[in-house]
């Protein structure tokens, strides 16, 4: 009889999954017309392909773009022309107050009959490099951009979307679990996880349904994150750190990092299909894990297993890379 009981724990920890799934399928999906979504990061990337996706399903879309007359906000507005009035490009930093609170006038400006439904933050940067390679000052601009952008932006909309009982979509990463050479990126990302797991359980009572999205490696889909170069990273580096380290050891840290970036999917589209749904879907999820099988391993390695399993992955996985 005991020898059953972790197969009837199992199932029963299944069998809500199973009908919450079931339920889902069968639900309608959201009627996107007359809604209003905030997208931040249009410029290139996931957000620029969420804004053409949303816009083409009915949505009116406001894309925050960094640059406002680049090639991606461009195309943007070739999109818009085709029917006026949905889909608008505006100038957006969110690491700059003023434009965020320019970014909710225009919203409130031009909201359409059914109210502002979504905020997606989806703005980010990343770069490579161990810790002591990088300033202070890098570490503020990836806090203010990835992070602290983020919540600027939420609590401008905040008040919005409580009225309208809508959604707010977040760009994590699987990265928020381990690192392998951007752990500046993976430290952000493990921050706004926590931001939303506070926040999601506090928008509960309002109706707000807050959702994560977590992509695998997709490097190759986006502009995050461009191949490093090893002369570069090398005639940045301190004196201290250069006595310390050697042009090889970069070299080689350099090209491993690029060998994975190498490894992305170009399927972004995965990506805005689960974006899509967080913002359509009568149920969302709290987590869109998008990745690998073999990406997914190692974020269940981390998660269940004792820390010093998963440092002996990632160093087997970096041990071909020597200091001298």
């Amino acid at each position: 009889m005991w020898a059953a009981a972790p197969l009837l724990l199992l199932l029963l920890l299944l069998l809500p999954l199973a009908l919450a799934r079931r339920w889902r399928r069968g639900a309608a999906r959201l009627e996107p017309a007359g809604r209003a979504v905030l997208i931040t990061g249009c410029d290139s990337g996931f957000g620029h392909l969420l804004a053409l996706r949303l816009h083409r399903l009915g949505f009116t879309v406001f894309a925050g773009c960094l640059c406002p007359g680049g090639d991606g906000a461009r195309r943007l507005q070739r999109e818009a022309a085709a029917e006026p009035g949905r889909l608008r490009v505006l100038r957006l930093d969110v690491t700059r107050a003023r434009d965020v609170r320019e970014a909710k006038e225009m919203v409130l400006s031009h909201l359409p009959e059914r109210g502002f439904w979504g905020l997606v933050n989806n703005a980010g940067i990343s770069t490579f490099g161990e810790t002591g390679w990088l300033s202070m000052e890098t570490y503020e601009k990836f806090a203010d951009v990835n992070l602290l952008g983020s919540i600027r932006t939420t609590l401008e909309f905040l008040p919005l979307l409580r009225k309208y009982k809508g959604r707010i979509v977040f760009m994590s990463s699987i990265i928020a679990y381990f690192t392998l050479g951007n752990g500046i990126y993976s430290m952000t990302k493990a921050a706004i996880e926590k931001f939303c797991d506070a926040l999601r359980l506090e928008m509960k009572k309002f109706g707000v349904q807050v959702c994560i999205i977590q992509p695998g490696n997709y490097a190759r889909s986006t502009r995050i994150q461009p191949p490093v170069s090893a002369e570069e990273i090398w005639s940045e580096l301190s004196e201290e750190e250069k006595a310390v380290y050697n042009k090889e050891y970069v070299q080689e840290r350099a090209d491993f990092f690029n060998s994975i970036l190498s490894e992305g999917s170009t399927n972004g589209h995965e990506v805005v299909d689960a974006m899509v749904d967080a913002l359509t879907s009568p149920a969302p999820k709290a987590r869109y894990m998008v990745a690998k099988l073999k990406e997914k391993a190692l974020v269940f390695v981390c998660a269940l297993f004792p820390t010093v399993v998963m440092d002996s992955v990632l160093s087997y996985a970096l041990s071909k890379v020597k200091l001298a």
